[in-house]
């Protein structure tokens, strides 16, 4: 069986490491789901999703020349249809209501990042100018 690029295959995970997952493919041939295209949403550790052995489908996202396959388990997942205006034009205003939250909750976020990374710098600053013999040095 060759591979296609788009096609949808059912594959068995054979492989786990910290950048993916690898997985056999029908026909033997194996292809790498890179830890990016797993989950929609952020995934920190791989093995939270996946393990050795699971079933899954996946889409064929690339074959290089060399032999090497690019697959997504998240693309293979078929997305929920459109929804109607009005429900779509409510969950947008809902999103940027959210959006202004996160945006103030983000400067605040900022500035105390800013004001504790200062602090720090001045300390580090204070703790290597005595280290290195400037103002203040012991001399012994």
């Amino acid at each position: 069986m060759s591979i296609e690029v788009g096609s949808k295959v059912q594959g068995k995970v054979t492989g786990i490491t910290h950048f993916g997952a690898f997985v056999e493919l029908p026909g033997g041939s194996t292809g790498l789901v890179h830890i990016s295209e797993v989950a929609d949403n952020y995934v920190k550790d791989i093995k939270d999703h996946l393990t050795v052995g699971d079933e899954v489908l996946v889409k064929v996202l690339n074959v290089e020349k060399d032999g090497k396959i690019g697959l997504s388990i998240r693309k293979a997942v078929d997305q929920p249809s459109s929804q109607s205006h009005s429900n779509q034009h409510r969950d947008n205003h809902r999103h940027n209501r959210m959006n202004d939250r996160a945006k103030e909750s983000f400067e605040s976020k900022m500035n105390r990042f800013l004001k504790d990374s200062e602090d720090r710098l001045s300390s580090l600053k204070r703790n290597t100018e005595s280290k290195r013999g400037g103002r203040g040095a012991r001399r012994g």
